[in-house]
Protein backbone atom coordinates (compact mmCIF):
# COMPACT_ATOMS: atom_id res chain seq x y z
CA UNK A 1 0.00 0.00 0.00
CA UNK A 2 1.66 3.51 -0.93
CA UNK A 3 1.52 6.79 0.54
CA UNK A 4 -1.51 7.88 -1.58
CA UNK A 5 -3.68 4.82 -1.46
CA UNK A 6 -3.39 5.89 2.67
CA UNK A 7 -4.15 9.46 2.05
CA UNK A 8 -7.03 8.88 -0.06
CA UNK A 9 -8.61 6.25 2.75
CA UNK A 10 -7.46 9.12 4.96
CA UNK A 11 -9.62 11.82 2.62
CA UNK A 12 -12.53 9.56 1.91
CA UNK A 13 -12.77 9.40 6.12
CA UNK A 14 -12.71 12.77 6.51
CA UNK A 15 -15.55 13.41 3.77
CA UNK A 16 -17.76 10.70 5.24
CA UNK A 17 -17.08 12.33 9.04
CA UNK A 18 -17.89 15.43 7.51
CA UNK A 19 -21.08 14.46 5.88
CA UNK A 20 -22.20 12.89 8.97
CA UNK A 21 -21.48 15.60 11.17
CA UNK A 22 -23.19 17.87 9.06
CA UNK A 23 -25.95 15.64 8.68
CA UNK A 24 -26.73 15.82 12.56
CA UNK A 25 -26.48 19.53 12.71
CA UNK A 26 -28.77 19.93 9.91
CA UNK A 27 -30.91 17.08 11.61
CA UNK A 28 -30.93 19.13 14.95
CA UNK A 29 -31.82 22.49 13.29
CA UNK A 30 -34.95 20.97 11.09
CA UNK A 31 -36.01 19.13 14.71
CA UNK A 32 -35.75 22.42 16.23
CA UNK A 33 -36.67 24.44 13.37
CA UNK A 34 -40.35 22.29 13.50
CA UNK A 35 -40.82 22.29 16.91
CA UNK A 36 -40.84 26.25 17.00
CA UNK A 37 -42.91 25.78 14.10
CA UNK A 38 -45.31 23.81 16.16
CA UNK A 39 -45.38 26.13 19.00
CA UNK A 40 -46.26 29.75 16.71
CA UNK A 41 -48.67 28.00 15.71
CA UNK A 42 -50.34 26.80 18.82
CA UNK A 43 -50.02 22.95 18.40
CA UNK A 44 -48.94 22.60 22.03
CA UNK A 45 -49.86 23.49 25.42
CA UNK A 46 -47.61 24.61 28.42
CA UNK A 47 -48.55 24.82 32.08
CA UNK A 48 -45.78 25.94 34.89
CA UNK A 49 -45.80 24.08 38.14
CA UNK A 50 -44.47 27.13 40.29
CA UNK A 51 -42.79 26.50 43.77
CA UNK A 52 -44.46 28.50 45.59
CA UNK A 53 -47.80 30.17 45.73
CA UNK A 54 -49.12 33.58 45.64
CA UNK A 55 -48.77 33.42 49.39
CA UNK A 56 -45.97 32.08 49.32
CA UNK A 57 -46.80 28.96 50.98
CA UNK A 58 -44.74 25.11 48.74
CA UNK A 59 -46.68 23.95 46.04
CA UNK A 60 -47.26 20.34 46.98
CA UNK A 61 -47.25 19.39 43.34
CA UNK A 62 -43.92 21.05 42.54
CA UNK A 63 -42.61 18.70 45.57
CA UNK A 64 -43.71 15.54 43.70
CA UNK A 65 -42.86 16.32 40.05
CA UNK A 66 -39.30 15.84 40.92
CA UNK A 67 -39.74 12.44 42.37
CA UNK A 68 -41.72 11.73 39.74
CA UNK A 69 -38.84 12.56 36.80
CA UNK A 70 -36.23 10.96 38.54
CA UNK A 71 -37.77 7.70 38.54
CA UNK A 72 -38.09 7.98 34.20
CA UNK A 73 -35.65 6.00 32.66
CA UNK A 74 -35.69 8.76 29.67
CA UNK A 75 -33.37 11.13 32.52
CA UNK A 76 -30.28 8.80 31.72
CA UNK A 77 -30.54 10.00 28.71
CA UNK A 78 -31.15 13.16 28.58
CA UNK A 79 -28.06 15.66 28.96
CA UNK A 80 -26.50 16.90 32.06
CA UNK A 81 -28.38 15.30 34.11
CA UNK A 82 -27.31 15.81 38.29
CA UNK A 83 -26.09 12.40 40.22
CA UNK A 84 -26.74 12.51 43.83
CA UNK A 85 -26.14 9.76 46.11
CA UNK A 86 -28.88 9.03 48.71
CA UNK A 87 -28.69 8.17 52.60
CA UNK A 88 -28.84 4.47 51.86
CA UNK A 89 -25.11 2.85 50.51
CA UNK A 90 -24.77 2.68 47.19
CA UNK A 91 -28.08 4.73 46.36
CA UNK A 92 -27.76 7.06 42.84
CA UNK A 93 -30.53 8.68 41.60
CA UNK A 94 -30.62 11.55 39.05
CA UNK A 95 -31.84 15.27 39.04
CA UNK A 96 -32.97 17.75 36.05
CA UNK A 97 -30.45 20.29 35.28
CA UNK A 98 -31.88 23.93 35.21
CA UNK A 99 -33.50 24.21 32.03
CA UNK A 100 -32.86 20.78 31.12
CA UNK A 101 -36.00 18.88 29.15
CA UNK A 102 -36.60 15.48 29.75
CA UNK A 103 -39.69 13.60 27.93
CA UNK A 104 -42.31 11.26 28.83
CA UNK A 105 -45.27 9.36 27.50
CA UNK A 106 -48.25 8.44 29.40
CA UNK A 107 -51.86 6.77 27.62
CA UNK A 108 -50.01 6.68 24.29
CA UNK A 109 -49.06 10.66 24.21
CA UNK A 110 -45.75 12.16 24.21
CA UNK A 111 -45.14 14.68 27.09
CA UNK A 112 -41.84 16.73 27.82
CA UNK A 113 -40.70 18.64 31.26
CA UNK A 114 -38.49 21.69 31.48
CA UNK A 115 -36.79 22.60 34.58
CA UNK A 116 -37.00 26.19 34.73
CA UNK A 117 -34.87 27.99 37.19
CA UNK A 118 -33.50 31.58 38.06
CA UNK A 119 -32.69 34.00 40.91
CA UNK A 120 -36.44 34.59 41.79
CA UNK A 121 -38.58 31.54 41.29
CA UNK A 122 -38.37 27.74 40.40
CA UNK A 123 -40.54 25.79 38.05
CA UNK A 124 -41.47 22.87 36.33
CA UNK A 125 -43.46 23.44 32.75
CA UNK A 126 -45.22 20.78 31.24
CA UNK A 127 -45.80 20.76 27.24
CA UNK A 128 -48.35 18.73 25.97
CA UNK A 129 -50.43 18.84 22.68
CA UNK A 130 -53.43 20.09 22.61
CA UNK A 131 -55.77 17.62 20.98
CA UNK A 132 -54.38 15.50 24.12
CA UNK A 133 -54.47 17.71 27.28
CA UNK A 134 -58.44 17.05 27.60
CA UNK A 135 -57.46 13.01 27.41
CA UNK A 136 -54.58 12.46 29.69
CA UNK A 137 -54.00 15.65 31.32
CA UNK A 138 -55.71 15.23 34.85
CA UNK A 139 -55.10 11.16 35.02
CA UNK A 140 -51.38 12.33 34.12
CA UNK A 141 -51.12 14.90 37.38
CA UNK A 142 -52.67 11.67 39.50
CA UNK A 143 -50.52 9.20 37.87
CA UNK A 144 -47.29 11.67 39.00
CA UNK A 145 -48.82 11.67 42.55
CA UNK A 146 -49.33 8.40 42.89
CA UNK A 147 -45.90 7.31 41.48
CA UNK A 148 -44.54 9.98 43.51
CA UNK A 149 -46.11 8.90 46.86
CA UNK A 150 -44.69 5.19 46.21
CA UNK A 151 -40.98 6.24 45.70
CA UNK A 152 -41.56 8.42 48.92
CA UNK A 153 -42.48 5.61 50.99
CA UNK A 154 -40.09 2.96 50.10
CA UNK A 155 -37.33 5.95 50.93
CA UNK A 156 -38.99 6.71 54.33
CA UNK A 157 -37.19 5.89 57.34
CA UNK A 158 -39.55 3.62 59.38
CA UNK A 159 -39.36 4.51 63.14
CA UNK A 160 -40.01 2.08 66.18
CA UNK A 161 -42.29 3.75 68.74
CA UNK A 162 -42.44 2.64 72.53
CA UNK A 163 -44.57 3.96 75.48
CA UNK A 164 -42.24 4.32 78.48
CA UNK A 165 -45.39 5.14 81.20
CA UNK A 166 -44.15 8.12 81.98
CA UNK A 167 -46.24 11.29 82.18
CA UNK A 168 -49.84 12.15 83.10
CA UNK A 169 -51.07 9.43 80.21
CA UNK A 170 -47.36 8.40 78.78
CA UNK A 171 -45.70 9.36 75.70
CA UNK A 172 -43.76 7.61 73.04
CA UNK A 173 -39.87 7.50 72.32
CA UNK A 174 -38.86 6.40 69.29
CA UNK A 175 -36.06 5.00 67.48
CA UNK A 176 -35.25 3.88 63.88
CA UNK A 177 -36.46 0.64 62.93
CA UNK A 178 -33.27 -1.30 61.07
CA UNK A 179 -34.57 -4.88 61.61
CA UNK A 180 -33.04 -7.11 58.85
CA UNK A 181 -36.10 -9.41 58.58
CA UNK A 182 -38.02 -9.74 55.96
CA UNK A 183 -40.86 -11.71 54.16
CA UNK A 184 -38.83 -13.56 52.20
CA UNK A 185 -36.36 -14.56 55.12
CA UNK A 186 -39.68 -16.06 57.21
CA UNK A 187 -39.50 -19.53 57.37
CA UNK A 188 -43.05 -20.07 57.02
CA UNK A 189 -44.89 -22.18 54.27
CA UNK A 190 -45.44 -20.59 51.03
CA UNK A 191 -48.84 -20.58 50.40
CA UNK A 192 -49.59 -18.68 53.74
CA UNK A 193 -46.78 -16.44 53.24
CA UNK A 194 -48.77 -15.44 49.78
CA UNK A 195 -52.03 -15.46 51.08
CA UNK A 196 -50.59 -12.64 53.49
CA UNK A 197 -48.64 -11.04 51.28
CA UNK A 198 -51.69 -10.39 49.17
CA UNK A 199 -53.77 -9.34 52.02
CA UNK A 200 -51.28 -6.73 52.88
CA UNK A 201 -51.44 -5.50 49.25
CA UNK A 202 -55.16 -5.01 48.93
CA UNK A 203 -55.29 -3.41 52.25
CA UNK A 204 -52.92 -0.56 51.00
CA UNK A 205 -54.15 -0.02 47.78
CA UNK A 206 -58.39 -0.11 49.15
CA UNK A 207 -59.07 3.15 50.68
CA UNK A 208 -61.88 4.00 48.51
CA UNK A 209 -63.16 0.43 48.92
CA UNK A 210 -63.18 1.00 52.83
CA UNK A 211 -64.93 4.26 52.41
CA UNK A 212 -67.07 3.06 49.61
CA UNK A 213 -68.51 0.23 52.67
CA UNK A 214 -68.53 2.75 55.38
CA UNK A 215 -65.67 1.22 57.04
CA UNK A 216 -62.48 2.65 58.51
CA UNK A 217 -59.43 1.80 56.82
CA UNK A 218 -57.46 -0.48 59.09
CA UNK A 219 -56.95 -4.32 58.82
CA UNK A 220 -56.24 -5.98 62.70
CA UNK A 221 -54.46 -9.58 62.96
CA UNK A 222 -53.78 -12.45 65.74
CA UNK A 223 -50.87 -13.91 65.56
CA UNK A 224 -50.71 -16.96 68.14
CA UNK A 225 -48.34 -20.14 69.02
CA UNK A 226 -45.94 -21.23 70.96
CA UNK A 227 -43.16 -19.19 72.27
CA UNK A 228 -40.45 -18.87 69.91
CA UNK A 229 -42.22 -19.34 66.51
CA UNK A 230 -41.37 -16.35 65.01
CA UNK A 231 -44.38 -14.47 65.87
CA UNK A 232 -42.54 -11.08 66.56
CA UNK A 233 -39.95 -11.88 63.77
CA UNK A 234 -42.98 -12.12 61.38
CA UNK A 235 -44.53 -8.19 62.14
CA UNK A 236 -41.14 -6.89 61.62
CA UNK A 237 -41.59 -8.02 58.01
CA UNK A 238 -44.89 -6.90 58.12
CA UNK A 239 -43.93 -3.57 58.86
CA UNK A 240 -40.70 -3.51 56.86
CA UNK A 241 -43.08 -5.00 53.81
CA UNK A 242 -45.50 -2.32 54.45
CA UNK A 243 -42.92 1.05 55.15
CA UNK A 244 -45.07 1.71 58.26
CA UNK A 245 -44.12 2.87 61.67
CA UNK A 246 -44.25 0.13 64.51
CA UNK A 247 -45.73 1.18 67.68
CA UNK A 248 -45.47 -1.46 70.53
CA UNK A 249 -47.75 -1.13 73.41
CA UNK A 250 -46.62 -2.41 76.28
CA UNK A 251 -49.93 -2.66 78.47
CA UNK A 252 -48.09 -2.89 81.50
CA UNK A 253 -46.70 0.21 81.76
CA UNK A 254 -50.37 1.98 80.70
CA UNK A 255 -51.70 3.14 83.88
CA UNK A 256 -55.63 3.20 82.94
CA UNK A 257 -58.16 2.89 79.87
CA UNK A 258 -58.29 6.93 79.01
CA UNK A 259 -54.27 6.24 78.98
CA UNK A 260 -54.22 3.63 76.53
CA UNK A 261 -57.01 5.60 74.46
CA UNK A 262 -54.67 8.80 74.62
CA UNK A 263 -51.68 6.34 73.12
CA UNK A 264 -53.25 5.73 70.21
CA UNK A 265 -54.62 9.08 69.52
CA UNK A 266 -50.84 9.94 68.96
CA UNK A 267 -50.41 7.02 66.98
CA UNK A 268 -49.64 8.44 63.25
CA UNK A 269 -51.10 6.65 60.11
CA UNK A 270 -48.89 4.20 58.19
CA UNK A 271 -48.47 2.59 61.14
CA UNK A 272 -48.82 -1.21 62.98
CA UNK A 273 -49.32 -1.51 66.21
CA UNK A 274 -48.56 -4.55 68.17
CA UNK A 275 -49.81 -5.84 71.44
CA UNK A 276 -47.54 -8.44 72.78
CA UNK A 277 -48.59 -11.88 74.54
CA UNK A 278 -52.42 -10.25 75.27
CA UNK A 279 -53.46 -13.57 76.34
CA UNK A 280 -50.89 -14.05 79.44
CA UNK A 281 -51.67 -10.11 80.23
CA UNK A 282 -55.40 -10.91 80.01
CA UNK A 283 -54.99 -13.82 82.84
CA UNK A 284 -52.47 -12.04 85.26
CA UNK A 285 -54.59 -9.63 85.44
CA UNK A 286 -51.38 -7.88 86.41
CA UNK A 287 -52.18 -4.25 84.98
CA UNK A 288 -54.90 -1.27 84.89
CA UNK A 289 -56.33 -1.91 81.41
CA UNK A 290 -59.54 -3.59 81.12
CA UNK A 291 -60.62 -5.94 78.59
CA UNK A 292 -63.29 -3.14 77.55
CA UNK A 293 -60.43 -0.93 77.14
CA UNK A 294 -58.70 -3.38 74.75
CA UNK A 295 -61.84 -3.45 72.92
CA UNK A 296 -62.44 -0.34 72.41
CA UNK A 297 -59.28 0.08 70.74
CA UNK A 298 -60.23 -2.79 68.08
CA UNK A 299 -63.49 -1.62 66.98
CA UNK A 300 -64.78 1.14 69.36
CA UNK A 301 -64.78 4.89 68.58
CA UNK A 302 -61.18 5.34 69.63
CA UNK A 303 -59.98 2.88 66.70
CA UNK A 304 -61.36 5.53 64.28
CA UNK A 305 -59.30 7.97 65.34
CA UNK A 306 -57.01 7.27 62.29
CA UNK A 307 -56.71 5.44 58.96
CA UNK A 308 -54.18 3.47 57.39
CA UNK A 309 -53.43 1.80 60.48
CA UNK A 310 -52.44 -2.53 60.87
CA UNK A 311 -53.27 -3.85 64.68
CA UNK A 312 -51.83 -7.14 65.37
CA UNK A 313 -51.78 -9.34 68.62
CA UNK A 314 -50.17 -11.72 69.61
CA UNK A 315 -50.77 -14.59 71.48
CA UNK A 316 -49.28 -18.43 73.04
CA UNK A 317 -53.16 -19.47 73.08
CA UNK A 318 -56.34 -17.94 72.15
CA UNK A 319 -58.18 -20.93 74.19
CA UNK A 320 -58.79 -18.92 77.07
CA UNK A 321 -59.20 -15.33 75.84
CA UNK A 322 -62.59 -14.08 76.09
CA UNK A 323 -64.26 -14.60 72.58
CA UNK A 324 -65.65 -11.73 72.26
CA UNK A 325 -62.17 -10.18 71.30
CA UNK A 326 -61.91 -12.71 68.66
CA UNK A 327 -65.48 -12.28 67.08
CA UNK A 328 -65.32 -11.20 63.82
CA UNK A 329 -64.78 -7.04 63.13
CA UNK A 330 -62.35 -6.86 65.53
CA UNK A 331 -59.63 -9.85 64.99
CA UNK A 332 -59.85 -10.28 60.92
CA UNK A 333 -57.44 -12.44 60.05
CA UNK A 334 -56.04 -15.14 62.69
CA UNK A 335 -52.51 -16.42 62.00
CA UNK A 336 -51.50 -19.51 63.94
CA UNK A 337 -47.40 -19.79 64.08
CA UNK A 338 -46.35 -24.06 64.73
CA UNK A 339 -43.41 -25.63 66.15
CA UNK A 340 -40.84 -26.67 63.23
CA UNK A 341 -41.74 -28.87 60.58
CA UNK A 342 -39.66 -30.50 58.27
CA UNK A 343 -40.22 -28.40 55.63
CA UNK A 344 -39.55 -25.03 57.69
CA UNK A 345 -36.44 -26.45 58.80
CA UNK A 346 -35.20 -27.04 55.39
CA UNK A 347 -36.21 -23.32 55.23
CA UNK A 348 -34.05 -22.04 57.76
CA UNK A 349 -31.05 -24.23 57.13
CA UNK A 350 -30.84 -23.10 53.83
CA UNK A 351 -31.26 -19.43 55.26
CA UNK A 352 -28.98 -20.08 58.15
CA UNK A 353 -25.76 -22.03 56.92
CA UNK A 354 -26.80 -22.09 52.76
CA UNK A 355 -27.07 -25.52 52.47
CA UNK A 356 -30.59 -26.91 50.40
CA UNK A 357 -29.86 -30.47 50.68
CA UNK A 358 -27.09 -32.94 52.78
CA UNK A 359 -27.00 -36.19 53.56
CA UNK A 360 -28.08 -35.89 57.14
CA UNK A 361 -31.36 -34.26 56.01
CA UNK A 362 -33.33 -37.89 55.75
CA UNK A 363 -32.31 -38.39 59.43
CA UNK A 364 -33.28 -34.81 60.31
CA UNK A 365 -36.75 -35.87 58.43
CA UNK A 366 -37.25 -38.97 60.21
CA UNK A 367 -36.59 -37.88 63.94
CA UNK A 368 -39.01 -35.02 62.49
CA UNK A 369 -41.70 -37.92 62.01
CA UNK A 370 -40.98 -39.89 65.22
CA UNK A 371 -42.21 -37.05 66.88
CA UNK A 372 -39.47 -34.62 67.50
CA UNK A 373 -40.56 -31.10 68.21
CA UNK A 374 -38.61 -27.67 68.47
CA UNK A 375 -39.20 -24.09 67.96
CA UNK A 376 -37.82 -21.96 64.92
CA UNK A 377 -36.00 -20.00 67.19
CA UNK A 378 -34.31 -22.94 68.86
CA UNK A 379 -33.45 -24.70 65.87
CA UNK A 380 -32.33 -21.20 64.55
CA UNK A 381 -29.90 -20.73 67.64
CA UNK A 382 -27.90 -24.31 67.37
CA UNK A 383 -27.30 -23.70 63.51
CA UNK A 384 -26.04 -20.01 64.19
CA UNK A 385 -23.65 -21.97 66.69
CA UNK A 386 -22.26 -24.66 64.52
CA UNK A 387 -22.56 -22.14 61.16
CA UNK A 388 -19.37 -23.00 60.69
CA UNK A 389 -20.03 -27.01 59.83
CA UNK A 390 -23.35 -28.26 58.23
CA UNK A 391 -22.78 -31.45 59.60
CA UNK A 392 -21.94 -31.09 63.19
CA UNK A 393 -24.90 -27.99 62.75
CA UNK A 394 -27.44 -31.06 62.05
CA UNK A 395 -25.92 -33.65 64.00
CA UNK A 396 -26.90 -31.07 66.68
CA UNK A 397 -29.99 -30.33 65.69
CA UNK A 398 -31.17 -34.38 65.46
CA UNK A 399 -29.58 -35.01 69.06
CA UNK A 400 -32.11 -32.04 70.07
CA UNK A 401 -34.98 -33.40 68.48
CA UNK A 402 -34.32 -37.05 69.74
CA UNK A 403 -33.76 -35.50 73.03
CA UNK A 404 -37.47 -33.69 73.06
CA UNK A 405 -39.34 -36.69 71.98
CA UNK A 406 -37.28 -39.08 74.66
CA UNK A 407 -39.82 -38.51 77.44
CA UNK A 408 -40.96 -41.90 77.79
CA UNK A 409 -43.07 -41.99 74.10
CA UNK A 410 -42.42 -41.12 70.59
CA UNK A 411 -43.54 -37.71 71.39
CA UNK A 412 -42.68 -36.16 74.89
CA UNK A 413 -44.89 -34.71 77.11
CA UNK A 414 -44.11 -30.99 76.17
CA UNK A 415 -44.88 -31.56 72.52
CA UNK A 416 -48.20 -33.44 73.27
CA UNK A 417 -49.18 -30.25 75.36
CA UNK A 418 -47.82 -27.88 72.40
CA UNK A 419 -49.95 -30.12 70.33
CA UNK A 420 -53.08 -30.07 72.24
CA UNK A 421 -53.16 -26.80 72.47
CA UNK A 422 -53.19 -27.19 68.83
CA UNK A 423 -56.32 -29.16 68.60
CA UNK A 424 -54.36 -32.26 66.57
CA UNK A 425 -53.52 -34.98 68.48
CA UNK A 426 -53.05 -38.61 67.82
CA UNK A 427 -54.39 -37.73 64.30
CA UNK A 428 -57.40 -36.20 65.03
CA UNK A 429 -58.37 -32.57 64.66
CA UNK A 430 -60.73 -29.87 66.57
CA UNK A 431 -62.90 -28.73 63.75
CA UNK A 432 -64.10 -26.38 67.12
CA UNK A 433 -61.02 -24.43 67.31
CA UNK A 434 -58.83 -25.45 63.96
CA UNK A 435 -55.97 -23.67 65.33
CA UNK A 436 -53.82 -24.72 62.69
CA UNK A 437 -55.15 -21.88 60.69
CA UNK A 438 -55.53 -18.51 59.35
CA UNK A 439 -58.59 -17.36 59.55
CA UNK A 440 -60.03 -14.95 57.25
CA UNK A 441 -63.23 -14.09 58.31
CA UNK A 442 -64.20 -11.31 55.43
CA UNK A 443 -63.51 -14.44 53.08
CA UNK A 444 -67.01 -15.86 51.23
CA UNK A 445 -65.28 -18.92 50.30
CA UNK A 446 -66.76 -22.29 52.36
CA UNK A 447 -64.91 -24.71 54.00
CA UNK A 448 -65.45 -27.10 51.91
CA UNK A 449 -63.17 -24.84 49.43
CA UNK A 450 -61.04 -24.03 52.05
CA UNK A 451 -60.14 -27.70 52.84
CA UNK A 452 -59.54 -28.51 49.20
CA UNK A 453 -57.16 -25.58 48.54
CA UNK A 454 -54.90 -25.46 51.52
CA UNK A 455 -55.77 -28.25 53.82
CA UNK A 456 -56.22 -28.88 57.41
CA UNK A 457 -53.48 -29.41 59.89
CA UNK A 458 -53.55 -32.72 60.48
CA UNK A 459 -50.97 -35.19 62.70
CA UNK A 460 -50.84 -39.00 61.39
CA UNK A 461 -49.24 -41.82 63.31
CA UNK A 462 -45.46 -40.87 62.25
CA UNK A 463 -46.30 -37.33 63.64
CA UNK A 464 -45.88 -35.36 60.73
CA UNK A 465 -47.19 -31.74 61.30
CA UNK A 466 -47.62 -29.22 58.22
CA UNK A 467 -46.26 -25.93 59.19
CA UNK A 468 -49.52 -23.75 58.30
CA UNK A 469 -52.91 -23.71 56.58
CA UNK A 470 -55.68 -21.70 56.22
CA UNK A 471 -58.95 -21.46 58.06
CA UNK A 472 -62.67 -19.73 57.42
CA UNK A 473 -65.30 -18.91 59.49
CA UNK A 474 -67.85 -21.74 59.64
Amino acid sequence: MNLFTVLGAIAGGLVVFRIMFLWSVLTKFVRRWWGLMEEWCYVYQFYRIPEYNENFQENQLYRKVPVYLSSLPSLEDSDYANLFAGKKPNEIFLQLDPNQVVRDSFLGTKVSWRNESSSSRKSFVLKIRKEDKRRILRPYLQHIQTVADEIELKKREIKLYTNDGTGAVGRWRSVSFTHPVTLESIAMDADLKNKVRSDLESFVKGKQYYHRLGRVWKRSYLLYGPAGTGKTSFVAAMAKFLCYDLYEVDLGRVKADSDLKSLLLQTSGKSVILVEDLDRFLAEKSGNVSISGILNITDGVFSCCGEERVMVFTMNSRDKVDPSLLRPGRLDVHIYFPLCDFPAFKTLATSYLGVKDHKLFPQVEEVFQAGGSLSPAEIGEILIVNRSSPSRALKSIINALQSSSSAGSSVGTKTMQRLSESGSVNGRSDDSRDASAVMCRESVHTVREFRRLYGLLKMNCSGSRKNASFELDK
